[in-house]
């Protein structure tokens, strides 16, 4: 068996190009954006709710762990078939370029504790605030993500029972974790899970998941013949 023949049995071949370009295009959005708006005005859309919730520096665990989260779920998303992979990733993809307009339109930012602690999870914190900085924050790509993980599942019967329920409650912590980490407010959590919805939404009432499996149908035998 070869190599190709391995992956394609854990990620179909279909999915390949597109996740590749889901992630290319995650990466621009988020660090383009900061290269791009970095030095503009920042809107702080905190309120006394964000003010009032605690600083809880362990649930860093949650807002790092949640990449793995990602990846096992975009991958068990795509291999539902092309027309739900297709709709679920062209879901993603309008979410994405969504939040390019947002982080451009509207640039955010919030006020930061000083952590002062010497625990390994105030390091880790002292560590996300050192490579993550607070801009890009409406919509929360951290929660759109994660919503998104589980509404490309809700719902589908050949998907275990207690998995579809772990992904909605995984969700939920990482929306929390992005709260008592600081790293975004609570309108960010909001517009990351109703951006998700919508983007979803559109994907399955027209045909933009049609349009972005011709692309990438067609992208992917060029790339794979050559």
């Amino acid at each position: 068996m070869t190599i190709k023949e391995k992956i394609s049995r854990i990620l179909p071949v279909y999915g390949w190009v597109p996740l590749a370009a889901e992630l290319t295009l995650n990466m621009l959005v988020y660090s383009g954006a900061k290269l791009i708006a970095g030095k503009w005005y920042h809107y702080n859309l905190e309120t006394s709710l964000d003010r009032a919730i605690p600083f809880i520096p362990w649930t860093v665990l949650i807002y790092f762990g949640c990449y793995l989260f990602w990846a096992a779920n975009y991958v068990i998303c795509v291999r539902q078939g092309r027309r739900e992979a297709y709709r679920f990733l062209s879901a993603d993809f309008l979410a994405k370029c969504i939040c390019l307009f947002f982080f451009l339109g509207l640039p955010t930012t919030n006020i930061r504790p000083e952590v002062t602690g010497s625990s390994i999870w105030d390091e880790a914190m002292r560590f996300l605030y050192w490579v993550d900085s607070a801009d890009n924050l409406f919509p929360s790509i951290h929660c759109l993500t994660s919503w998104m993980c589980y509404i490309g599942i809700r719902g589908r019967k050949n998907i275990p029972f207690w998995y579809r329920g772990f992904s909605c409650l995984m969700a939920a912590a990482v929306f929390i974790s992005t709260l008592t980490t600081k790293q975004h407010v609570v309108v960010d959590v909001a517009g990351g899970v109703l951006l998700a919805e919508i983007c979803y939404w559109i994907a399955g009432r027209t045909r933009l998941g049609e349009w972005y499996g011709q692309l990438f149908t067609r992208v992917s035998a060029y790339i794979f013949r050559t």
